[in-house]
């Protein structure tokens, strides 16, 4: 995470002065807000759940219209998933998925500091699941698989996202929606081989940015 956060500040600072004219739109935003994250699979019942997001953007001019947006972010996302405790009593269990994010987003610019659309690729590092101890020995519901046996995912992920941003210069609002490519749960099934795990995040985000 340190490396990631470093060479994102070296990317960011180069580019800034590498902008043509040093237009006023060339600033760097500290962000944080929610998150609504969901698994999509049919291996077993998942539910969204809601957690976090922190980190620094840049935003620079890139051509006529268009800025260019850098971010690194760090989240906490949250879902839960359907199971049964060692007295088969029905019990959603929370997983926390640790997360780090680089990005690049193209952003349109249709009202100069005020709105904008952004698109482009996200690429993600993610952590071991995390869930409550008292919870790791429940079954999953519909399989023989226990919580704690799928705490082991695919740390890498590629998404397309697309979002709009809105406020005034100094202080925004960015909200965006953003779809896994890989399959999140692609871990297990060198674990379960015969299991054919397949599952795919996605993210609804919130962020307040403020531009220094």
């Amino acid at each position: 995470m340190k490396k990631i956060f470093l060479g994102f500040i070296f990317i960011i600072s180069t580019t800034a002065f590498a902008q043509y004219g040093y237009r006023d739109s060339n600033r760097i935003g500290i962000f944080f807000g929610a998150n609504q994250c969901t698994l999509n699979t049919n291996n077993f019942e998942t539910k969204p759940g809601m957690g976090w997001n922190a980190g620094l953007s840049m935003r620079g001019n890139f051509y006529n219209n268009w800025d260019m947006v850098y971010a690194i972010e760090f989240s906490e996302n949250n879902f839960m998933v359907a199971t049964k405790d060692l007295v088969s009593i029905n019990e959603d269990v929370n997983y926390k998925m640790p997360s780090a994010q680089i990005s690049l987003q193209l952003s349109y610019v249709c009202i100069e500091n005020h709105l904008s659309i952004e698109f482009g690729p996200i690429v993600q590092l993610n952590g071991k699941l995390k869930t409550e101890s008292e919870n790791e020995n429940n079954s999953i519901t519909g399989t023989t698989v226990l919580t704690k046996d799928i705490e082991d995912i695919s740390k890498f992920n590629c998404y397309p996202a697309a979002g709009i941003t809105f406020g005034v210069k100094h202080v925004r609002l960015n909200i965006s929606y953003q779809y896994g490519l890989m399959n999140t749960l692609g871990n297990l099934n060198n674990k379960y081989p015969n299991a054919n795990f397949k599952g795919n995040t996605s993210m609804l985000n919130g962020n307040l940015i403020i531009y220094l």
